[in-house]
């Protein structure tokens, strides 16, 4: 069956149908179809949602509505299927704008509509797919992009390209495809984004297994969009971009590639880096640790040669990864230690782990246009509307467990979900209720299994320091001894360190990594100033902390890389290189803006932080913003030869 397969035609009767409308969306269903149908009349006032963030995807319908939309779709649906379930018409854009009006606030669509016809993909149109292609504006012009990295983004930008008609060629240093979801095979990993919006805008799929998938579903998803879009025989496997050098003399980066024992140049007008911010692990220096007679390993390296079945094993760190390996593994082991240096928030998400419902899958196989509306609400309830609860107001006291009355409403919303996980285990709670502000760092999203897997009697909640580890375990700050059979570390990623191990050399022999100091920046997060032609993908404050999706963001920086290489050839350029003073005033807004932010207000130590305290990772503004930057590119930022 191919992977983004469409829907396919219906015969159930009105009875079927209305046990199907019981668990489906109902919102998303409405505006589906209208769109067709072509009866606008169905998108009744009564029945608008409402679109708060905490309510996330179910899109709060009272009783009374929700009867009047399900007699509302029941005649609809089977009036369609009486038809014979014909092939609806793309709807125009007063169509789409009407439909959209019900969904969202009237007031919004002025400034969001253009994005949101985009997000949506209704239909056949691909409206981010690039407008030109090369054969047209520089058919003579030798122009190739290396692209270093197959996973998430750098597919992305590879699709483009091809579209564009651009030669490129990707180099991975894995065997396959896939990135993140590739290289990451811990028990339990899984994307805590809704797939239907974590996924491409341009291949959208409507029979998700699980509404959060796992990584092996992830990875299937990212194969073959390789396999569907051609985009195999452009990629080198198993090859490492060990350094790359401008030539400005011949306005070209020469790339070395190490492929097993032989070495290469390769020759490349361009170059687009899509290696990622969470790619390299980061193991902490603990006294001791080399003495360990034991498996240890990181969450991102399972080793799953070690059989952990009657084991006792000290999982070190709390992260994101931590909180998803940990219940997975618990069952499984004698004995557990966690050790947590800082508890985690958490958003309450009950389906987490869950399928679709029955009804909502049934809507996706057989209704046109459901998933992609589905899929727009979730983009539209996720994009925006949290940004009110983790903004940090200058003038709210005290500071140290919230920054402004939504960032306290959000704080007080997480505490009693936490509390009532807790159970009454005063202990327990504690431990697992954080002392500082809700997203100063990363929020997890949670089913209730974080919490239960602690409370088993043979799992252990270490949140004393670690003062060494041993031949047999770890040794706490109090000496208490932890023994252990094997150590996981779930500590995270080398966050700052961008694009490392690679050396990469700009013009007057500048060094990238010299340059930052340890201090990433860049331009939109995608150019910076001494190396021309060059394009960063999940650059230096990219990263989204409660809003949308990371693809979103992919797909928008992709953008400006394809407009940009339209500029060059079109233009007859050779080079783009970002000026001094347009990166200096970019940083200057980011930074007032992350100061606005809960993650730039307060004082707990996270990833999103440089050493010297500056947020080099996140974005603080809305979705919105970044695409109106990155929509077009403007050639006055750029000195160009």
């Amino acid at each position: 069956m191919p992977l983004f397969q469409s829907t396919a035609p219906f015969q159930d009767d009105d009875a079927a149908l209305r046990r199907h409308l019981a668990d489906a969306h109902l919102p998303s269903l409405l505006a589906a179809v209208a769109h067709v149908t072509g009866d606008l009349s169905i998108l009744e006032d009564e029945l608008r949602p409402e679109d708060t963030f905490m309510a996330q995807v179910p899109g709060g319908l009272g009783e009374g509505p929700r009867e009047r939309a399900i007699e509302v779709l029941v005649r609809q649906l089977a009036a369609f299927r009486d038809a014979g379930c014909p092939e609806p018409r793309t709807p125009d854009d007063e169509t789409l704008t009407r439909i959209l009006g019900f969904l969202v606030p009237d007031a919004k669509l002025d400034d969001y509509l253009p994005l949101l016809l985009e997000e949506l993909a209704i239909g056949d149109g691909d409206r981010r797919a690039p407008e030109w292609n090369k054969r047209e504006i520089a058919p003579e012009r030798e122009f190739r992009v290396a692209i270093i990295g197959a996973g998430m983004s750098g597919l992305a930008a590879a699709h483009r390209l091809n579209q564009a008609g651009v030669p490129f060629v990707i180099f991975e240093k894995n065997d396959d495809v896939g990135g993140t979801w590739l290289e990451n095979t811990y028990p339990g990993c899984r994307v805590d984004i809704q797939n239907h919006f974590y996924s491409y805008s341009f291949a959208q799929r409507i029979d998700w297994p699980l509404l959060y998938s796992t990584h092996d579903v992830l990875l299937d998803y990212f194969q073959q969009c390789a396999e569907d879009f051609g985009l195999r025989d452009s990629i080198q496997f198993g090859t490492e971009v060990t350094s790359m050098t401008w030539d400005d003399a011949s306005a070209t980066w020469k790339l070395r590639t190490k492929t097993g024992d032989t070495e290469e140049t390769f020759v490349a007008q361009a170059v687009v880096s899509a290696v990622g911010q969470l790619n390299r692990p980061q193991i902490p220096e603990i006294p001791g640790q080399d003495r360990f007679q034991g498996p240890a390993f990181h969450s991102a390296e399972w080793d799953h040669a070690v059989d952990l079945e009657g084991k006792r094993v000290a999982v070190i760190g709390t992260g994101a990864s931590a909180a998803q390996f940990v219940p997975a593994i618990a069952p499984r082991v004698a004995e557990m230690a966690v050790f947590q240096r800082t508890p985690n928030w958490m958003f309450p998400r009950p389906d987490y782990h869950e399928a679709p419902p029955a009804g909502q899958q049934w809507c996706f196989a057989h209704v046109p246009a459901f998933a992609q509306w589905y899929r727009f609400w979730v983009f539209w309830v996720g994009a925006e509307g949290a940004i009110p609860l983790v903004g940090a107001d200058p003038d709210w006291s005290p500071r140290d467990r919230s920054l402004s009355a939504g960032n306290e409403m959000l704080r007080e919303a997480l505490t009693a979900y936490l509390l009532e996980q807790a159970g009454g285990d005063e202990d327990l709670a504690a431990k697992i209720v954080p002392d500082y502000p809700p997203a100063a760092k990363r929020i997890l999203v949670d089913n209730g299994s974080w919490v239960n897997a602690l409370r088993q009697p043979h799992v252990s909640l270490v949140t004393d320091e670690i003062r060494e580890i041993d031949e047999s375990g770890v040794v706490d700050a109090n000496g208490t001894h932890h023994p252990a059979d094997v150590i996981v570390y779930g500590t995270g990623f080398q966050a700052q360190r961008f694009l490392t191990p690679m050396k990469v050399t700009g013009r007057d022999g500048r060094d990238l990594h010299e340059a930052w100091a340890g201090n990433p920046r860049a331009y939109l997060g995608i150019t910076v100033p001494g190396f021309p032609n060059f394009f960063c993908l999940y650059g230096p404050n990219t990263n989204i902390v409660v809003s949308g999706s990371i693809i979103y963001f992919s797909e928008c920086e992709v953008n400006y890389l394809v407009e940009s290489l339209r500029i060059l050839m079109a233009e007859g350029l050779k080079t783009m290189d970002c000026r001094p003073a347009v990166l200096d005033a970019y940083v200057e807004k980011v930074d007032a803006g992350n100061a606005l932010m809960a993650w730039g207000a307060a004082t707990v130590d996270s990833w999103y932080k440089n050493d010297a305290g500056r947020v080099t990772q996140n974005w603080p503004f809305s979705l919105l913003e970044y695409w109106q930057q990155t929509r077009t590119v403007d050639v006055s930022d750029y000195e160009v030869g």
